[in-house]
């Protein structure tokens, strides 16, 4: 992972545990085969591929909150 791309993530998520999960299952989708949301001129690991898909806006997040846990949604 590249840290630059890290230290721009960290100012979109600035929770490092959130950002690990969002990371974290945006890499999934890449390995399952869905496209970047960004364009690169160099090949990205999946992993740098999502932190710069976060820096750059393009992934968002929601947090659970006590009610939609409840509610099971």
């Amino acid at each position: 992972m590249r840290d630059d791309y890290l230290r721009d993530a960290l100012k979109v998520v600035d929770d490092p545990n959130i950002l690990v999960n969002v990371v974290s299952r945006r890499v999934k989708q890449l390995r399952r085969g869905n496209r970047p949301l960004i364009e690169s001129l160099e090949k990205l690991s999946a992993e740098d591929t999502a932190l710069r898909e976060i820096a750059e806006g393009k992934i968002s997040y929601e947090l659970a909150t006590p009610e939609t846990l409840r509610h099971g949604r």
